[in-house]
This record gives C-alpha cells, sequence and structure tokens, in this order.
C-alpha cells in the first residue's frame, strides 16, 4: 500500500536554554503575547551557536557569553496546522538581563514547567516544556 508522503520540510530554529540558579528556563514574551525561548531562524550556511549569538543580540540586545557545542533539545512543531519547524536547543548564558524590548521580545521572565503551562505558549514551548529536564543541559 502506498502512502502520500508530503515533501519534508522544516524551518530550523535555534534556541537557547538559559538557566536561573533554581534551574528555571528563560521565555521571552513576543508582541502577541505569546512566550517563546530566546533564539529564532538558522541562516543557510550559519553554525548553530553563531545563530543564537546573533539572533539573542537583535531581538534581546544581549551578549552570549557562552553555548554548548551539542544541543540538550531537539523536537519538531507544526504552527497552526501549516509550517513545520525543528527547534535546536543549546544550553547557553548571557552576559546579563539587562535586554532591549524589541517586537520579539517585550518581557523576560524565568519558569518553572508548571509556571510556564499557565501562559500563553507557542506550541513548541508546550512541547518543550513536556520534555523540559532540570538536570539536562
Amino acid at each position: 500500500m502506498q502512502q502520500n508522503i508530503p515533501d519534508c520540510f522544516y524551518r530550523i530554529s535555534v534556541k537557547a536554554l538559559i538557566l536561573d540558579d533554581e534551574k528555571r528556563f528563560l521565555l521571552t514574551k513576543e508582541e502577541n503575547g505569546k512566550w517563546e525561548l530566546p533564539g529564532g531562524g538558522l541562516d543557510f550556511g550559519e553554525k548553530p551557536q553563531k545563530c543564537l549569538v546573533r539572533e539573542i543580540k537583535e531581538e534581546m540586545g544581549l551578549d552570549v557569553t557562552f553555548v554548548t557545542d551539542n544541543p540538550s533539545y531537539f523536537l519538531t512543531s507544526q504552527v497552526k496546522n501549516k509550517h513545520w519547524f525543528a527547534n535546536v536547543i543549546y544550553f547557553a548564558k548571557v552576559k546579563d538581563l539587562n535586554f532591549t524590548p524589541s517586537y520579539e521580545c517585550v518581557e523576560i521572565r524565568f519558569f518553572t514547567k508548571a509556571e510556564a503551562l499557565k501562559e500563553n505558549l507557542f506550541s513548541n514551548i508546550v512541547d518543550f516544556v513536556a520534555l523540559y529536564d532540570p538536570n539536562n543541559h
């Protein structure tokens, strides 16, 4: 039996897992009211670590001081029954949290899993919260 398999295309999004001392993870609130992990789309030919440095600087005005060599999480999600995204999540650190607001980052806050699930989250963050283990970074 032959199945209809759609063309496979995933937009790659590189995200930062930034933790506080209590191992709560940092989320950014966008202008539309939804919460997301810091980071963004990987450009063609770009290294993921460089992408995180660029995206966090562009969206938040923060300086990244550390990014792991290997990702801590990988997940796929579909946005509003349309586009598929592959999220590659790297543990990272920033110099400070004195962010510059933009339409992609109007607020930042650290969350536990339970706290995050009470908020308006993008679907990929709901998936991330299900996977998140404070000991995995």
